[in-house]
């Protein structure tokens, strides 16, 4: 394999649209350009007959019906619209939503802002594992308790919740249960109803579909859940989320589904045996650990801390070749260490140090051999110029040593 190619693992930031999806999408720009809202004439019925077509798509990709799937401009617009929705819309039952610490920022963002218009909200932490205690959720609902809002797979890790326990909790304690599920959706079996979910924001661009379209599931019966809108229009969508529909986007999100649901198990059979082999190689390195839980967790992504290596700095022995990142790509701007692997009750020395590497459906196996050599070869690198892992391998205790400001 050239040396010089670039290799992409960081199909948890945004993956790259199928080629079949953009030959789905091509037509909708130029020939068939009608405004799905246009009922009174052909162009309009064409749009909408392929608006229509892609929702049942993705409601079959989900079991759901299509009369259930809201479209939104991606899931940080479906998070805002279910979290603030919710709390609008059930005001007069409560003011209390529970979500986790590990929550992706568009959730945690969207809490915030419901605290300052009023609402409550409790943060729960996760154990090492970057798993939710169900004991403590079912504890922290009261009877203002309107919404639990936990992810189904996280972003930086790829742990997948206990969602079934989750949503027979919130059964029993008559809350609704919301989920973000964009990094589940397309590449493992996700079931809203059988899991007891009652709203889930995903988006097109994590499943090889286009970004800036995404969808809101939102349950229409037992319980008929409502949301209030947040952009306000020509009451589009059920007159939950007004705009003109982005309908090459719709068209390229529906076929994005299809493909998921018909090659996502043999793509995920493919992809967990490739991860396994980059964690069995990396993990030959010294000091090298797997964060969060391994039993319980996304096929595609892994998630490693390789001790007294600055992850920023590793990236930069390699980052002409490999696409990965340190942290989330949302909030890899600023150079504080993961809140997420925090959470986990990683210290800033291994936090510091992650790598996610999150494989896709165009990922082959020489780019992994090719992976595996450079991070390796990036690790051993850093640490032989690195004067604290000298005094780590002297057996000298680092948390004891006093570093001073000159």
């Amino acid at each position: 394999m050239n040396p010089n190619k670039l290799i992409y693992l960081d199909n948890n930031a945004t993956t790259p649209t199928d080629p079949r999806v953009v030959e789905a999408m091509l037509p909708y720009f130029t020939q068939h350009f009608g405004n799905a809202a246009s009922r009174n004439h052909p162009f309009g019925w064409e749009a909408e007959n392929a608006v229509d077509k892609a929702r049942e798509q993705i409601a079959n990709l989900i079991n759901v019906d299509s009369r259930e799937i809201i479209f939104t401009s991606g899931a940080t617009e479906a998070d805002n619209l279910a979290i603030k929705g919710v709390f609008e819309m059930y005001a007069k039952k409560g003011n209390h939503i529970i979500t986790l610490k590990t929550e992706h920022k568009a959730v945690l963002d969207s809490c915030k802002k419901v605290e300052k218009l009023g609402g409550e909200v409790t943060y729960l932490d996760v154990n090492r594992e970057g798993l939710v205690d169900l004991e403590a959720l079912e504890a922290a609902i009261t009877d203002k308790t309107i919404l639990v809002s936990i992810m189904f797979a996280n972003n930086e890790t790829g742990v997948i919740q206990p969602m079934k326990e989750i949503g027979d909790i919130c059964a029993r304690k008559g809350v609704l249960f919301m989920s973000d599920a964009t990094q589940a959706i397309g590449k493992i079996p996700v079931d809203p109803k059988a899991l007891g979910i009652h709203l889930m924001a995903f988006t097109a661009h994590k499943m090889y579909g286009p970004k800036g379209v995404g969808a809101l599931f939102v349950n229409r019966k037992n319980p008929r859940v409502k949301v209030t809108s947040q952009l306000d229009g020509g009451g589009h969508e059920r007159g939950m989320r007004s705009g003109t529909l982005n309908v090459p986007g719709i068209v390229g999100f529906g076929k994005a589904a299809e493909l998921c649901q018909t090659e996502m198990s043999e793509e995920a059979q493919r992809l967990s045996g490739l991860r396994d082999k980059l964690e069995t190689e990396l993990c030959k390195i010294e000091e090298t650990y797997i964060n969060g839980s391994t039993e319980n967790r996304m096929p595609h992504v892994t998630n490693i801390s390789f001790k007294h290596v600055e992850g920023e700095g590793l990236m930069m022995t390699f980052n002409q070749n490999i696409g990965v990142s340190s942290g989330s790509a949302c909030t890899s701007a600023s150079l504080e260490p993961s809140y997420v692997l925090i959470a986990l009750g990683l210290g800033d020395d291994l936090a510091h140090s992650s790598l996610r590497l999150s494989l896709g459906r165009f990922t082959t196996d020489e780019e992994i051999d090719a992976a595996i050599e450079q991070i390796s070869g990036g690790v051993n690198h850093m640490r032989d110029l690195s004067p604290i892992w000298e005094m780590y391998k002297e057996g000298i205790d680092l948390d004891a040593v006093e570093w001073s400001e000159h």
